[in-house]
């Protein structure tokens, strides 16, 4: 019996811009416009209306999303997976709540961790930070945008 594993192959690189329009379909969100931004570490969406509540003794979050500047707002649930200070874009650190859910791309498909947060004074609804995109073979086009659509 062989006991040596064989090395996962990788992904084909996948090209995307520094703007695209992604899926978090566990979340019911489709289409939503994302900065693909390598200096923030964490990925963080539009959130607001946040509340916690329990369910099967677990605690979870439900916020209301706007995907883009066509579609009415949603509302969204998920588990809460982590609590973490956050850097906003001022450089001030606040608590956010983390959430994992699966990003799809084109035919791809991972999970990541999200911060919610409000992002109304900013012009995407999400960023996608760099370890959102780490191990999947994506190289971000800097002058270019939706290379995936």
């Amino acid at each position: 019996m062989d006991t040596m594993k064989t090395p996962k192959a990788k992904p084909e690189l996948l090209v995307i811009g520094w703007m695209e329009h992604l899926d978090l379909p566990v979340l019911g969100l489709r289409q939503i416009k994302a900065k693909i931004d390598t200096g923030a570490r964490t990925s963080a969406l539009h959130a607001t209306k946040i509340q916690t509540f329990y369910r099967d003794d677990k605690e979870w979050v439900r916020f209301q999303v706007k995907p883009d500047g066509r579609t009415p707002k949603v509302w969204a649930e998920a588990p809460i997976y982590d609590r973490r200070d956050i850097k906003n874009t001022s450089g001030i650190a606040e608590e956010r709540i983390i959430i994992r859910t699966k990003l799809k791309l084109i035919d791809r498909s991972w999970m990541i961790s999200v911060s919610l947060t409000d992002r109304s004074n900013m012009r995407f609804p999400m960023i996608v930070g760099r370890t959102a995109l780490k191990n999947h073979n994506i190289a971000v086009h800097t002058r270019r945008s939706n290379l995936t659509s």
